[in-house]
C-alpha cells in the first residue's frame, strides 16, 4: 500500500473507488496474482493459516533440481520461523544439465519471502518467481500492471474456501 523509496504501488493501478485491502503481499520482484478487496473480514480469513488457502507459485531457481530429489523437496525444510513444506511441488523444465529449473510450488501458510527462504534453504536461489493462482483464482492471461474485477461467481468461490 506504501512504499517508503516512493516507486509505484499496487493499488496506483486500479481506480480508487473504494478502500481496497491486498490480500497478502508480493514482493517488488515478485509478479502475478494479487488479490483486492474492500472486505476486511474476508481478507483475514484469505490470510489466516487456519484456513490453508494454497497459493500456487511457479519459480525459475538456480542450479539443477533432478526429478529424484523432489521428494526432499516436498518433505520441507526447517526455516528460522518454523517448518516450512509446500503441499505440492512440479518440475516444469528445466533440470537436466540447464543452469537452472522451473518448478510450481503450492503452499499454504502465505509467510514472508516463505518460498525464497525455502528455496534458499535447499540450495536454489529464486531467480523468478510469479504466484500463478491464489485459492480457486488463477492469473490466467493478466501481464503485469493488468487487472479486472472478479465476477459474482469467483467470489463466492472465495468465501467458499474459508468457510
Amino acid at each position: 500500500m506504501r512504499d517508503p523509496h516512493g516507486r509505484p504501488v499496487v493499488t496506483d493501478l486500479v481506480p480508487n473507488e473504494a478502500r481496497l485491502y491486498p490480500v497478502g503481499r508480493l514482493d517488488a520482484d515478485v509478479e502475478g496474482l494479487l488479490l483486492l478487496t474492500n472486505d476486511g473480514a474476508l481478507t483475514h480469513r484469505l490470510l489466516h493459516p487456519r484456513y490453508e488457502v494454497p497459493r500456487v507459485y511457479e519459480a525459475q531457481v538456480a542450479g539443477v533440481v533432478p526429478r529424484g530429489d523432489l521428494g526432499r523437496w516436498r518433505r520441507g525444510v526447517q526455516l528460522e520461523d518454523g517448518p516450512a513444506a509446500p503441499v505440492d511441488v512440479e518440475l516444469l523444465g528445466g533440470g537436466e544439465g540447464g543452469g537452472s529449473t522451473r518448478l510450481r510450488l503450492t503452499f499454504t501458510e502465505g509467510r514472508k519471502h516463505e518460498v525464497k527462504r525455502f528455496c534458499d534453504a535447499l540450495g536454489h536461489r529464486v531467480q523468478r518467481l510469479r504466484r500463478v493462482a491464489f485459492g480457486p483464482l488463477t492469473l490466467g492471461r493478466l501481464r503485469p500492471g493488468e487487472w479486472r474485477a472478479l465476477t459474482p461467481r469467483e467470489v463466492a468461490q472465495l468465501r467458499a474456501t474459508v468457510v
